[in-house]
């Protein structure tokens, strides 16, 4: 998928310029991050001391490889969601380890959603590269938190059906801002980002980039839809979030 200029962001950030390619985030050269906040950004989660202590012993487990195989019939499905909410959904780890989502209202905002997957990064996209692939993340419904659904801290994690361990929200790491930083000319587009100089036993830093139709079911599900730059076609990604209970 080659990177193509944007040509439809949300206002708030003032998306104008063009697409190039994106420079080595070495420690000597980093630029200094100049990504604008979101126009919905908020406060820390008050749940976060929980999701600090779980995402300790979540890194400790070993990556579930999900099997993503069950075949899914998108015949005419519309390849624009209708009613949705045009964001950038960023997909980038490396090779060898999890990946990770970041969510953001347009390449140049900070992201208003990092989530850590128990998926292997280089075989997440190999799938995608196959067909379709459906992330569901589910979490129980607290009536007594009111707190909104992306700012939940745990969910668990489902591959086209298939149970593949967890998801976890984290506050943005200063790696996780240098590579949004790095891309933030790309709207679209595929490939690797030049490490530093040393071998990562974890293999390349690899990402993902494309436009999400955002589409809110309600307070206690949301859907995000990758959107095909051809527009010919329906989604090879889609992430639900879903509270149940």
């Amino acid at each position: 998928m080659a990177a193509q200029n944007s040509t439809s962001e949300i206002s708030p950030c003032n998306d104008t310029s063009t697409t190039t390619s994106p420079a080595s985030p070495r420690s000597e050269s980093r630029p200094p991050v100049s990504l604008q906040q979101p126009s919905n950004k908020k406060g820390s989660s008050k749940s976060s001391k929980m999701f600090r202590r779980f995402r300790s012993v979540f890194r400790s487990f070993p990556i579930i490889t999900p099997v993503c195989k069950i075949p899914i019939n998108l015949h005419g499905h519309d390849s624009h969601i209708h009613g949705g909410t045009r964001m950038t959904g960023t997909l980038f780890g490396y090779r060898k380890a999890r990946v990770n989502l970041a969510i953001q209202e347009n390449s140049k905002c900070l992201p208003i959603l990092i989530l850590e997957l128990a998926i292997n990064t280089g075989k997440l996209l190999q799938d995608m590269g196959l067909g379709l692939v459906r992330i569901a993340l589910e979490c129980e419904k607290r009536p007594s938190e009111k707190i909104k659904i992306l700012e939940e801290p745990i969910w668990t994690l489902y591959c086209n059906g298939k149970k593949s361990g967890y998801g976890v929200k984290r506050d943005p790491t200063d790696e996780d801002l240098m590579v949004m930083q790095t891309l933030h000319p790309i709207s679209m587009g595929a490939g690797v980002i030049p490490a530093e100089a040393t071998e990562n036993p974890d293999g390349e830093l690899t990402y993902m980039r494309a436009h999400f139709e955002r589409v809110v079911h309600s307070r206690d599900s949301e859907t995000y839809y990758m959107m095909n730059p051809d527009g010919n076609s329906g989604p090879e990604l889609s992430i639900f979030f879903v509270r149940v209970g």
